[in-house]
């Protein structure tokens, strides 16, 4: 599967609220379920270019999907391994529940994904179980939410 497949899994999920086709594209774009890993290529190719990632529990917002790769290949240990637990949601906002896991740091996350026509995620706000300082190593990627 590559990145143009994923994004037809998307646009279909919009027109008819196939949780199925989400479910299979957000976990080739997660790297879940045998897709090798987490990877900013496959997240950069089906977020629209002006796309917004907003963490309330950081009070952060990335604007920009380069914003966002940049941040992810910064990211200061291996990248954390993310496990589906449930897809719901129709047309073009879906919500993921999602086991996270940092080399053995688990935590959990919601993730609230916005997508636009044309089966590209547009918006994507996370929510994490605790508040968080903002690490030190984002701030010149990320501004403050108020």
């Amino acid at each position: 599967m590559d990145a143009s497949q994923v994004q037809e899994l998307f646009r279909r999920a919009v027109a008819s609220d196939d949780a199925a086709a989400m479910r299979q594209g957000l976990e080739w774009m997660l790297g879940t379920a045998g897709h090798g890993g987490l990877s900013p290529e496959r997240e950069y190719a089906l977020r629209r270019p002006d796309f917004v990632m907003e963490m309330p529990q950081s009070r952060e917002r990335i604007r920009g999907r380069d914003a966002l790769r940049t941040m992810q290949e910064a990211f200061p240990v291996p990248a954390p391994t993310l496990t589906l637990r449930k897809v719901t949601g129709g047309r073009q906002v879906w919500v993921a529940e999602a086991d996270i896991d940092y080399g053995g740091d688990r935590s959990q996350a919601v993730i609230i994904l916005e997508l636009d026509g044309q089966g590209l995620i547009a918006r994507e706000t996370r929510y994490y179980p605790q508040p968080f300082e903002a690490p030190a190593w984002r701030a010149e990627l990320a501004e403050p939410m108020d």
